[in-house]
């Protein structure tokens, strides 16, 4: 199979880089016009091509006249939507990076132009394949812990100027701490309850690396609530120091009636430290060879992968509808 990396703007094009090197079953190749225009630290274009020993080609439209089965959307946010409609007119399968755009008139967009090419639209949403998060859901639909009444959620990390100082440019990313952090949380909700969110209250600000020049919001709280009566909180912070040992976790803490499930897909890890300081080594499955695995199996066989399209147009609702509840301080109901 012939899949194309477009882009290497966001810091996970790397991890399927290497994963998808390392599969015989696909050829690889990637491509990084927009490379040449931003200063990030980290090597991008040609220069991380060479270092990941994968093929590389000048431009997209070099990419698309090689015919690829498949892309991967792995640009700012902001460049999403042309780089997925390009790809459907292909006849390219695509799996997008998440947000998946940072309008909602650009996801529903994105969403007509693969309907209309017939080919799949998959979110790189990864926690969605975490055994603890299967686990959970199978828990809560048995009964376990009685009727669901509340989520408490969070996804905390660095924040990401050391690589990719794109993540806190507004154009580009869409916002801050609001945008990279919530809508994970957003899709494991989406499975889990079924429903679609009812209306959203949030709050933020910039005191995380106030002095750093941020212009996005560095922290937030947002508060979903469904239909069902669940009630469901977000923290969404860039609140890991620059010098801690990994980049930050995600855990979801589900409340009912009988008992809780707390996951924590990212804790496992073996600690210490070496000679450059404090060392996290993660353990178990690679959550992103199993979504990468999914979305492949998907194009061979012909079916659906989830998170779709449909999910990534869901959960940028309720980041669209958090950044308006920051700036009225009301909650904000999503139609």
């Amino acid at each position: 199979m012939r899949i194309a990396i477009l882009s290497f703007a966001h810091t996970h094009a790397l991890s399927y880089a290497r994963l998808l090197a390392a599969r015989p079953d696909v050829e690889l190749a990637a491509c990084d016009p927009d490379s040449a225009d931003v200063a990030d630290a980290g090597p991008r274009g040609t220069a991380l091509a060479d270092e990941l020993g994968i093929a590389y080609m000048e431009t997209y439209e070099e990419v698309f006249a090689w015919s690829p089965d498949a892309v991967i959307v792995t640009a700012e946010n902001a460049r999403h939507r042309d780089l997925v409609e390009r790809a459907a007119a292909a006849g390219a399968h695509i799996l997008c990076e998440k947000p998946l755009a940072t309008t909602i008139a650009d996801a529903e967009a994105m969403l007509s132009a693969v309907e209309a090419a017939g080919v799949e639209l998959m979110v790189a949403y990864p926690v969605r394949f975490a055994a603890t998060f299967d686990e959970a859901r199978e828990r809560l639909r048995a009964g376990e812990i009685g009727d669901l009444l509340g989520v408490c959620g969070t996804n905390n990390g660095k924040i990401p100027l050391a690589d990719r100082a794109w993540f806190t440019d507004p154009e580009l990313a869409g916002g801050g701490a609001l945008v990279d952090h919530v809508v994970h949380c957003a899709d494991l909700l989406d499975d889990l309850l079924g429903e679609q969110a009812q209306s959203v209250h949030a709050a933020a600000n910039r005191i995380l690396h106030a002095g750093r020049g941020v212009e996005v919001e560095t922290g937030g709280l947002v508060t979903v609530t469904y239909p069902s009566g669940v009630v469901a909180t977000i923290d969404c912070s860039w609140s890991v120091p620059d010098a801690a040992s990994t980049w930050g976790g995600l855990t979801l803490q589900l409340l009912g009636t009988r008992g809780t499930i707390t996951i924590a897909p990212f804790a496992s890890h073996l600690g210490g430290y070496d000679v450059n300081g404090a060392v996290y080594l993660p353990v178990g499955d690679d959550l992103d060879a199993l979504m990468l695995d999914a979305f492949i199996r998907a194009v061979r066989e012909g079916g659906h992968p989830q998170p779709d399209g449909a999910v990534g147009v869901r959960t940028l609702r309720i980041v669209d509808a958090a950044q308006r509840s920051v700036r009225t301080g009301t909650a904000v109901a999503i139609a």
